[in-house]
This record gives structure tokens, C-alpha cells and sequence, in this order.
């Protein structure tokens, strides 16, 4: 039991001769553990800061500046962010640092999402052996204050999820929640590679314009310096 405010989350104190109610150091941190509990952050990311975020590029070092400014101006700030550049450039470590971060020091209720997996799951919901209806999915992603969709267009191009995308960033976009975005898909694309543009259309790019400032990171890719021996967080 909480010796401050005997478990009721308000510690009473007395401030210029009146009773003042605050909320308890107690309640805090529990809030805290909840909402990291129900960020649905993987494990492998848990450790992800911005203070453990090397930068190794110029582009790095500025995504790293734009993520400390969001976190500072939250919750007023206009806009989410768009993280894009090729794989283990710290486009997840940084999305997951600002989730952390805005945890922590302002209890803002976020979740993570990888979009492959958000797609597979809303599939299952469809067969008679799930115990979770495509409702059941949506209705956190949908609702949650802020939402970190990892792996944009990752997931095959169909028209089924095509439309799943859509209602996602729309709904979000028309009720005002700040959604941020990580993809390995650029906007710029080559005969051999893929735009961003080319895996979820014209459309839904151009929504993101609207909902996003967008962050090019470029660099080495961290998960090489793991196969060559060489420690590093998981990005």
C-alpha cells in the first residue's frame, strides 16, 4: 500500500494554507506500466531510445532532431511523421522511441503496429477458429491517441488491402488522431525497386502528405554490423 495516498492515487496537500488534491507519484508509474503494457512494442524493440539511437549519417541525425521535437511540442503538433529509407537505418527505433518518450513523460496512450501482421490477423478474423472479429482488431488502431504503423506497404498490393489501408489512414485522418509511419519504400522509384506510390497508390500517398512531415534517413544497415559480429540494437 501507498504510504502517500494509501492506494487511492490523490495525495492531499496543503498549499498556501488550502487543501490541494494531486495525483500520486504511485498512480503515475502505474499508469505508466499500463500503457507500455498495452503499446503492443515488441520485445526486441523494448530497449529502443533515443538516447541509445546512433547517428551515423547526417540524415540520421536530423530524423533524430525531428523526433526530440516532436516529442517536446506533443501534443500540439499538426501533423505525424513519415519515416522512410532502406532497412536498418533506424526508422523503427526511432518510431518506438518517440512512443517510449511520450509514455513516459506525458502518459500519452500509443500502440505499435506492424502492418503485415495487422493484415494476417484481420484475415484470420474471418475464418470460424478466431476468437476476434476484424472489429475487434480495428477498434484499438482506430481509436488509440497514437498510432505507429510500421512496415507501410510492406504487406503484397491487392485491392482487399488496398481498401483496409484506406480506412485505416482515413478514419484516423477524419477524427484527427496523429498517426507516424515507417517503409522501406521510397517516393523516388527505379525500373528494378518499387515507389511507395506503387504499393499503396496515388491516393493514399497523397493522404499522407497531408497527415505527415516526411523523413528520409539513409545510412549503413545496422542488422549488418549483427552478422559480422559486431553488437547493435535491433532497428
Amino acid at each position: 500500500m501507498c504510504k502517500l495516498c494509501n492506494d487511492t492515487g490523490w495525495q492531499i496537500i496543503i498549499k498556501n494554507g488550502i487543501k490541494i488534491a494531486k495525483r500520486c507519484s504511485c498512480f503515475i508509474e502505474k499508469r505508466k506500466k499500463f500503457l507500455l503494457e498495452r503499446a503492443n512494442i515488441p520485445k526486441k524493440y523494448k530497449n529502443c531510445r533515443l538516447e541509445n539511437f546512433d547517428c551515423l549519417s547526417l540524415s540520421q541525425t536530423l530524423a533524430k532532431k525531428i523526433a526530440e521535437e516532436f516529442i517536446r511540442e506533443y501534443p500540439e503538433v499538426e501533423s505525424g511523421l513519415l519515416f522512410l529509407g532502406p532497412c536498418g537505418v533506424g526508422k523503427t527505433h526511432l518510431s518506438v522511441a518517440i512512443a517510449h518518450a511520450l509514455i513516459e513523460e506525458k502518459l500519452t496512450p500509443c500502440l505499435f503496429c506492424d502492418f503485415r501482421e495487422l493484415i494476417k490477423m484481420i484475415k484470420t478474423s474471418y475464418s470460424g477458429e478466431s476468437d476476434y472479429s476484424e472489429r475487434d482488431i480495428l477498434e484499438p488502431i482506430l481509436k488509440i491517441e497514437l498510432l505507429i504503423l510500421d512496415e507501410l506497404g510492406g504487406e503484397k498490393v491487392t485491392s482487399w488491402v488496398l481498401d483496409t489501408l484506406s480506412y485505416i489512414i482515413n478514419s484516423r485522418y477524419n477524427s484527427g488522431k496523429i498517426t507516424s509511419f515507417t517503409s522501406n519504400y521510397l517516393d523516388n522509384s527505379t525500373c528494378e525497386e518499387e515507389s511507395l506510390t506503387d504499393r499503396i497508390g496515388y491516393r493514399l500517398r497523397s493522404r499522407l502528405f497531408e497527415m505527415c512531415k516526411v523523413i528520409y534517413i539513409e545510412g549503413e544497415d545496422y542488422r549488418k554490423d549483427v552478422k559480422l559480429g559486431r553488437f547493435r540494437l535491433n532497428y
